[in-house]
């Protein structure tokens, strides 16, 4: 067993990520992006399988993150400027090509990366999150539609959010990694399950085999967000328009290799948000891990390393 490895500050973009990397130097990269509220110790569950197919595994806490830098301002966390993030990083590590993969919010800077920058991709993974058109209009209108002011993303536009979770840093990562309910009961606590500023205010707390992360691993969340507050990871939920405005025009058909890992009970992320992809993805491979939620790398990690390794082994 490998274990996480210690990170390092590496040069990019202008800044400094904390990037965690592993295994053989001359083993296919492999690029690994959380989301939100995560870190790239959400990678961890993987790693010792990642490393032993060989991988070269490279797992940065995003901008504003962790232990990397965060500038103070919303307008710095745009798509284009994640992705120079991790094009540098690349660079930096003298790495021309990887595979990309993203869960969550990583899979919002992933796919639109794919086709802004489809020349620094061996192939894509998504872990959750799959790559979609673009919608007709600005996503904060679909946002409102479905779940009225209250649904989170819209909440996070606020200044001063982050003090709606900060002082409850273990009370909050017991909150969001509830364990999910199921697929058939989903539909029916809509909108509610996306109002999550709102509930929060009233979490008293739930038992230890109602969530998906052990207390010794959301200690880590914790203790890191106690440090860092909450305020520039949020700053991607500030660019979700501005990112809709940017992709206009930019041509969203990919030709790498793609793989598609949905879960069966995640509310955010359902696996019906995957059915635009064989249109948008010419070489597609698609996956549902039944039974699963949204914390996917904490709830299945082997059966969703297996498919990774699997899927890598076959097509590189």
């Amino acid at each position: 067993m490998t274990g996480f490895p210690a990170p390092q500050r590496i040069a990019t973009n202008g800044i400094e990520l904390s990037v965690h990397i592993g295994g053989p130097g001359d083993g296919i990269p492999i690029l690994l992006l959380h989301g939100w509220p995560e870190l790239a110790f959400s990678w961890s569950p993987l790693w010792d399988d990642l490393i032993a197919a060989g991988l070269r595994v490279i797992a940065p806490d995003l901008r504003g993150f962790g232990r990397s830098d965060a500038p103070p301002d919303a307008a710095d966390y745009g798509i284009d400027t994640m992705v120079a993030d991790l094009t540098g990083l690349l660079d930096a590590l003298g790495i021309e090509k990887a595979i990309w993969c993203g869960h969550d919010w990583g899979g919002l800077i992933s796919w639109p990366g794919a086709a802004l920058a489809g020349d620094r991709y061996l192939g894509a993974i998504g872990v959750n999150t799959p790559h979609l058109p673009r919608p007709s209009t600005p996503p904060s209108e679909a946002f409102r539609e479905l779940s009225g002011p209250e649904h989170y993303i819209l909440r996070f536009q606020e200044d001063g959010i982050e003090k709606a979770f900060e002082g409850r840093e273990d009370d909050f990562f017991a909150f969001i990694f509830g364990a999910p309910v199921p697929a058939r009961a989903m539909e029916a606590m809509r909108p509610q399950l996306t109002h999550i500023v709102a509930l929060f205010e009233d979490f008293e707390g739930r038992p230890d085999d109602r969530i998906v992360v052990s207390a010794e691993d959301r200690k880590v969340f914790a203790d890191t967000y106690r440090r860092t507050g909450f305020k520039t990871p949020i700053h991607l939920y500030k660019n979700f328009d501005a990112n809709w405005e940017r992709m206009g025009g930019v041509d969203l058909r990919l030709s790498m290799p793609c793989l598609m890992v949905s879960a069966e009970c995640d509310f955010m992320l359902p696996p019906s948000l995957a059915r635009w992809m064989p249109a948008l993805c010419k070489d597609l491979e698609m996956h549902v891990i039944e039974g699963c939620g949204h914390w996917t790398m904490w709830e299945r990690p082997k059966e969703l390393a297996a498919l990774i390794t699997d899927w890598v082994g076959r097509r590189f």
